[in-house]
């Protein structure tokens, strides 16, 4: 079986983690574009694509976000299948007519999220499984027509509409991610980003581990032949 071809649109301002993760994560030939930088592909010549994290919000007057979300409604539209991992899943999300706002909150750490739905991305991960999480935006409409399937006390963590999904939680990081990106937080009290800290254990991203499965969901389902209509 080929491999498919990828699109990454890395949001990542700082680009590395974010490669290094989604690299070992995707089984895929990808081909990776710099969307914080305005890095974007020219053509929908690709099996799938695959949008990151990143530090921004998707309502915010940066030059690359509304490019960035109107290059994955161009992908939804002509069929492009389009993965969406946090700030990814945002921007699936207002590109295909849903809503994001600022949570005035932080969800951050390992958590646990409730899958409401069957669906293929989450083949093989229990009804109730374990991520990181880390994000003070989320979706706050859900695209009409979209099914919701998976969520937890603070809101939507996953959804899909026709082939574009997105997850709100980060199933590629690993703990070397997690930690930088809780130490980062100067906005969150010095004794919760401890305790965040202490929650990254090998106990917690062995369960955490679960949810990489989707990755391997989503790229497999890029070289499946489609059912005829």
């Amino acid at each position: 079986m080929s491999r498919p071809r990828v699109a990454l649109l890395n949001a990542a301002h700082d680009p590395t983690n974010t490669t290094r993760n989604f690299r070992r994560e995707l089984d895929a030939e990808l081909v990776e574009f710099h969307a914080a930088d305005g890095d974007l592909p020219d053509s929908h010549d690709y099996d799938g694509v695959v949008v990151t994290g990143s530090r921004s919000s998707v309502y915010w007057d940066e030059d690359w976000i509304d490019p960035l979300v109107a290059h994955v409604a161009d992908c939804h539209d002509a069929g492009v299948p389009v993965l969406g991992v946090c700030f990814g899943h945002q921007v699936v999300a207002a590109a295909l007519g849903g809503r994001v706002d600022d949570m005035g909150e932080y969800e951050i750490g390992y958590r646990s999220v409730e899958r409401v739905a069957d669906d293929p991305l989450f083949d093989g991960i229990d009804e109730t499984f374990t991520a990181f999480t880390t994000h003070s935006d989320a979706v706050v409409e859900l695209p009409p027509g979209a099914q919701l399937l998976a969520e937890n006390d603070y809101g939507v963590h996953a959804f899909r509409l026709g082939e574009s999904v997105g997850v709100q939680f980060h199933p590629e990081y690993d703990t070397e991610t997690a930690a930088d990106v809780t130490a980062r937080k100067d906005d969150l009290a010095d004794e919760r980003k401890q305790d965040v800290l202490d929650g990254i254990t090998p106990e917690n991203y062995a369960a955490a581990c679960e949810a990489k499965r989707l990755f391997e969901n989503f790229t497999q389902s890029l070289v499946q032949p489609k059912a005829a209509d």
